[in-house]
């Protein structure tokens, strides 16, 4: 069963948009735990845009599932990191000017600072995850850095034409074989909608999906409850499929 992370950071951004105590983060993580989803994602950003340190610990004590936290190698959000201990750490790029991530971690430019900080988050016994794109001539690199799992960016398929997708498709199928060759756990994440997820969800390997914007702009619509169900109906109907 593939798992599903959803990502809360834009019930914190719709928070912080009046600066209240609501929507509560905890609130929405209980109902996403309640309707399928299986872990709870947040982004721990330099600016603090969505989620705040706070948030963070207060998320960490008390969700039933467990915590997935993004954070780019910053030396304030690790200190916070250290100190709430989630159970799992994927190391993301960020640039302050960014909406959202814009595409997977330069290992190759910054392997030795990606290398140091998940020794220092797995001497804490937390997994660390990277956030990567596909290249499969890279693989070395990743596992020179010790972590144990790859997030797939998968933002190049969710803005393809349709004619498009298969290739990529195609070349993520090829990267998932040579990661588990290498005992890498491989997840993906970044753009997957209600349209386009299945896809994904068929090549054989990947475990773990995040999701946090089509998920959030749904519950517009639908509420929180049946919009993570819904998604997780895709996931296992895609993989019976």
């Amino acid at each position: 069963m593939i798992l599903l992370g959803v990502n809360i950071d834009h019930i914190a951004t719709l928070r912080n948009a009046r600066g209240t105590l609501y929507p509560s983060l905890l609130t929405a993580a209980g109902i996403v735990e309640q309707n399928g989803g299986d872990f709870i994602t947040v982004h721990l950003r330099e600016d603090r845009r969505h989620i705040k340190e706070d948030d963070l610990y207060m998320l960490t004590k008390s969700v039933s599932t467990y915590i997935n936290l993004e954070m780019a190698c910053n030396e304030d959000v690790l200190k916070h990191a250290l100190n709430a201990k989630p159970y799992k750490i994927t190391l993301v790029p960020e640039r302050r000017e960014e909406l959202t991530t814009e595409g997977g971690l330069n290992v190759v430019k910054n392997l030795n600072k990606i290398t140091e900080y998940c020794s220092e988050l797995k001497n804490a016994g937390i997994i660390v995850s990277l956030f990567i794109e596909p290249k499969i001539n890279e693989i070395d690199l990743f596992l020179k850095t010790g972590a144990s799992e790859l997030e797939i960016h998968t933002g190049k398929y969710a803005e393809a034409k349709l004619h498009e997708q298969n290739a990529i498709l195609n070349e993520i199928k090829k990267f998932t074989d040579e990661a588990l060759k290498n005992k890498l756990r491989v997840c993906a994440g970044h753009g997957l909608n209600y349209h386009n997820v299945q896809a994904i969800c068929k090549i054989k390997g990947i475990e773990e999906l995040n999701i946090g914007h089509s998920i959030i702009s749904q519950s517009i619509f639908l509420g929180l409850a049946k919009s993570v169900y819904e998604m997780k109906k895709l996931i296992r109907e895609a993989e019976v499929l």
